[in-house]
């Protein structure tokens, strides 16, 4: 099955992304920056999500707050 092509949707995963060209790290941040705008409460998604989030507390942080709309102290 042929896998649509997401763009970020924040400024913060559009920079990490610029930085990587592994198609499974593509894949988690992208599954992040979702996860942190719709919180499904799927309990998978969830458990996927925490570890990603675990090895990438930086980007977490600033997805959040882009999304929350506060900027960076």
């Amino acid at each position: 099955m042929q896998e649509i092509e997401q763009q970020p949707a924040t400024r913060a995963v559009s920079l990490v992304l610029l930085k990587t060209d592994c198609p499974q790290t593509r894949s988690d941040l992208l599954f992040l920056e979702a996860w942190e705008m719709h919180r499904p409460v799927n309990l998978g998604a969830t458990l996927r999500a925490s570890q990603i989030r675990r090895a990438n507390p930086d980007l977490a942080a600033a997805i959040e707050r882009e999304l929350k709309g506060v900027s960076p102290a």
